[in-house]
Formats: structure tokens, sequence, C-alpha cells
């Protein structure tokens, strides 16, 4: 047996994921020499970018990286815009495939197990594409909020892409860098003391428990303006 040094100087496959507005196109214009895929038209006013024709199904995706691969080209970097937009052409692709209606039509959610194979096929092709050419792949998506199962701590929420969850499990795994782009959340109290998200999620918990164990009276409307009038005023600036 032989032991020698091993490294890695590939490109990176990156994904960027967070809400509507965060910036995800916007960071991946700043790619160098970028080919788009524009599976969505979100572009930001003042972006502008080369996108490819002819994208607008799972067959266009895996023809333009073909396209990518065989012939000669500068582009250094490859951007699918939006992953979450694409996936309904993958399923489209696998319910023709297999003659269903929908995805939802074979029991158990096999629909979903049968799309991992085209998945793979995306993947592999975007790999092939970073293995030959050097190109950087940047796969933005839109966030959604998952609960998370965690052996070691109390069940939470967190961000994720919004991905079908064999979806995103495929793509993470082929992923060499995942960001998350969001907005700076922080809380200040009355006092200026500032906190963070967690300090919210107790205080509001704390109200909510509150509030349960209070007793419910019905109160006519004029009894309600009387009791509220004066704890309501407006902060709008003038």
């Amino acid at each position: 047996m032989q032991i020698t040094k091993a490294n890695s100087n590939r490109a990176p496959i990156a994904v960027i994921y967070g809400n509507e507005g965060r910036g995800k196109t916007t960071l991946a214009s700043k790619f160098p020499h970028a080919v788009w895929f524009l599976l969505e038209r979100g572009l930001p006013h003042g972006v502008e970018v080369e996108a490819a024709e002819g994208v607008d199904s799972f067959e266009g995706v895996m023809n333009g990286l073909r396209h990518l691969y065989s012939v000669e080209h500068t582009y250094q970097t490859l951007v699918v815009d939006t992953l979450d937009a694409f996936e309904p052409n993958v399923l489209e692709h696998v319910c023709a495939a297999n003659h269903w209606r929908n995805i939802e039509q074979p029991s158990y959610g096999k629909g979903y197990v049968a799309a991992d194979e085209t998945w793979r096929r995306f993947l592999n092709g975007v790999s092939a594409l970073r293995d030959k050419r050097g190109m950087t792949v940047v796969l933005t998506c839109h966030a959604t909020i998952e609960r998370v199962e965690d052996p070691r701590a109390p069940t939470y929420t967190a961000y994720a892409p919004k991905l079908h969850k064999r979806a995103r499990a495929l793509v993470m795994d082929a992923a060499d860098v995942v960001g998350f782009l969001a907005e700076d959340l922080r809380v200040v109290t009355d006092d200026g003391v500032s906190g963070n998200a967690h300090v919210l999620r107790q205080a509001m918990a704390a109200f909510f428990s509150w509030r349960a164990a209070q007793p419910l009276t019905r109160k006519t409307g004029s009894e309600c303006r009387r009791k509220f009038r004066s704890r309501w005023t407006s902060t709008s600036p003038t």
C-alpha cells in the first residue's frame, strides 16, 4: 500500500439560500464571468447577466449543461437561479417518464423516491462541468422553515432550502459551500438593552402562557373601547 498526500483545488459548488429580497441573485451576480440558467424571472433592478435560452424544462437544463461541457468557452461560473423553480421541472419530467398524473400518484411517497435519480443526473452534470471546465457552480434557492428533531436538544425550527427533503439532502451533500442570507435580527427593549431573537421567543412564550391562564370574559364593543382607549398610541414618525 502506498500513501500519498491528497488535496483538492477544484472550483466549489455553492448553494446560496434565503428569503425573498435578501440578495441571493445580487450576490451571485458578483461571481466572475458567469452564464446564467434563469429558471425564474426575478432579476433585481440594475442587474444584467448573460442568460442561456431554452432552459425552461429539465431536458433544456441538461442540454445546457452538455453544451457548456462539450464546447470551448471562457465562462468561469454557472449560476442556476433558482433550485426551487427548477424542482417542478424535475417532478414534471419524472411524471412524464412514468405516465403519472402527478408526483403524488404513487403511494407512500414513491414518486419523490423516483425523483432522486433525476436529481442525481442534474447534480452529476454540474459536477462534471465543474471538474472538466473548472467552473464555479452557484445554486440559489429560496428558504423555508422546517422543524429539526435533534436528539441532543429539544425540537426547534430552522431555515432550510425550499426543496423536498429528499432533494434537499442530495443538493446539500453535493455542495462544497452552503450560504444562508438573512437580515440581522436584534431586539431592543424599552430600557435600551439589546438582545437577540432567543429573548424575543422567551418573552412571547411567557406572554402566551400567562394569557392562556386568564379567565375568558365577554365585553361589548363600547366596553372594550373605553378600556383600551388610552393604551394604544401611534409611534409613527411625523
